[in-house]
This record gives C-alpha cells, sequence and structure tokens, in this order.
C-alpha cells in the first residue's frame, strides 16, 4: 500500500471510530422506543408517565410529582402542567424519568407533519447496550469519485416522503453533483443538499438496497471548490456513506431520496444494513 493510500485508510478508520461513538451516546438514535401522536384529550402514553395532549398549537403535560418526571433542561420536578410550542420539523428534549440518576428515560417532544409527537429514548434500551458498531463494507479507493456540481440559481423544494408513511418532507435542492462510476459509461445527476459552512449531503437509493444495505443512504462531501477552469467540484466518497437512523429504529422520520436519486450500480462502500435487536 503506498503512502496516499496508506493516509486514506486511516482517515476513513478514524471517520468511523468517530461515527460508531457519535451514535452510541447516551440518549441518541438507538435509544428511540416508541413514537406517539399526541391527542387533543389528556391521556396516558406508552412507556412515559403523565397525561399528555395538545390543542396543535401548544403541547401539554400535566404530572404529579410522584411520577418522578424532572425537566430536561434545569432537572426541575414537574408537578402540576407545563406547556411547550414548537415550529415544524422542530424538536425538544423535554422531560426525564427513571433509573438511578432520574434521567434513564428522555422524553423528546416532536412537531412533525404540523402535529405534535413524543419519542422516548431510553438509554437501557438493547439497540443502544449491545451496540458493537455499524457494519461495513471494506474500504475501496476506487469508489473515492472526484464529481462536478452545478448550482442551481436558488434551492428547489422537492417534495419527498419519509420512512413515516404519515409524515411528508421536503428537500431543498441547491443543485446536482455530476459523476461516473468505474466500469459504467454513463453519467450520473444526483440532487444535493446543503448543510453546514457549504458541505452538501446526497440521499441515495443503489441496487444494494434491502440486500446489504438499508433502503437508502447518504453520503456528505466537503464545500465544492473551483477548479482551475473555473468549474465548481467535490470528492463523492462513497466509503463515508452511512445509515439514517431509521435504519436502527422504526421511529425515525428520515427523509427518503428524491425521486430520481437512484444509482443503478451496486454501491459496495459505506454502511450496511445495522443487525437490528427485537
Amino acid at each position: 500500500m503506498n503512502t496516499t493510500a496508506a493516509a486514506q485508510l486511516e482517515r476513513w478508520q478514524r471517520f468511523r471510530t468517530n461515527r460508531d461513538k457519535a451514535l452510541a451516546t447516551r440518549h441518541g438514535w438507538l435509544t428511540l422506543t416508541s413514537f406517539q401522536w399526541l391527542e387533543s384529550r389528556p391521556a396516558a402514553v406508552d412507556l412515559a408517565p403523565g397525561l399528555w395532549s395538545t390543542d396543535s398549537t401548544t403541547a401539554t403535560l400535566t404530572a404529579a410529582a410522584q411520577d418522578g418526571l424532572t425537566l430536561v433542561e434545569t432537572g426541575k420536578p414537574v408537578d402540576g402542567t407545563i406547556t411547550a410550542s414548537l415550529a415544524n420539523e422542530e424538536s425538544l428534549m423535554w422531560v426525564q424519568f427513571g433509573g438511578a440518576d432520574g434521567q434513564q428515560v428522555v422524553v423528546e417532544l416532536a412537531m412533525r407533519a404540523d402535529r405534535f409527537a413524543i419519542r422516548t429514548r431510553d438509554s437501557g434500551s438493547p439497540v443502544l447496550t449491545e451496540f458493537d458498531g455499524v457494519p461495513t463494507f471494506d474500504y475501496n479507493p476506487d469508489l473515492v469519485i472526484e464529481a462536478a456540481y452545478e448550482p442551481y440559481p436558488e434551492p428547489v423544494a422537492i417534495p419527498i416522503g419519509t420512512a413515516n408513511p404519515l409524515v411528508d418532507g421536503v428537500h431543498y435542492s441547491v443543485g446536482e453533483v455530476v459523476f461516473r462510476l468505474p466500469g459504467i459509461d454513463h453519467e450520473y445527476r444526483l440532487h444535493a443538499e446543503e448543510e453546514k459552512l457549504g458541505a452538501l449531503t446526497i440521499t441515495f437509493h443503489d441496487e444494494t438496497n434491502g440486500d446489504s444495505t438499508d433502503e437508502w443512504r447518504k453520503v456528505s462531501t466537503p464545500r465544492p471548490r473551483l477548479d482551475a477552469s473555473g468549474n465548481a467540484t467535490v470528492v463523492l466518497d462513497f466509503n463515508r456513506a452511512i445509515n439514517y437512523p431509521s435504519a436502527f429504529t422504526p421511529y425515525g422520520t428520515c427523509p427518503m431520496p428524491v425521486k430520481g436519486n437512484s444509482l443503478d450500480a451496486k454501491i459496495e462502500a459505506g454502511e450496511k444494513q445495522p443487525a437490528l435487536i427485537d
């Protein structure tokens, strides 16, 4: 292995270590144990104490001190009625309870499809406690692709589905990533979204989906750069393709790819389908 290849492999291994570490946080994506819509009348919910409701603009929780609920932000006990409001797609780690420290379970309040819902995040979930890393393909330097980037004059909002059939999503496409794959004679064009500091994220299907990989994955690129001719380019490293949270839990509302973001090839790089724990 030459020096450049060895350095690429080392960087990828660091990326994998940090990725697995980020997934295994105490109340991260591996801890989701429910997704429940709130109703208009105060009612009990699964896996959390208290009575929960919404009037469509505000979520309300009523609980007694003996329920053991405290506010995540302040640690103050919930004894009576509290309320919270969110904009669509926002989330709030609202209250917590359980365990020796009273923080085993966090209840996340979420606004999805203009409706309030809660998700319970249990740090005792076996999906987290038995997690030993996401399975991946071996590093493949041939799937580090230099691609052209063709930005749109303005972002384009494209309706999409999500992992939850009751929740619609929107993909804000800022342009297209244009490239070829080794051994394939035609060009691909995939819609990209812009992330922090100008980085791009591409959500895509490929021919491994449903076999060795989940139904879709995503890959991010650094901020586009201009080449000697003044054209924007990005490095599309499929070894860094990762699963959305919905690959690990049935309680995600993760965005599906835009229609057309499908590759008629097997991208045998990046994360594989995780082994789910019942």
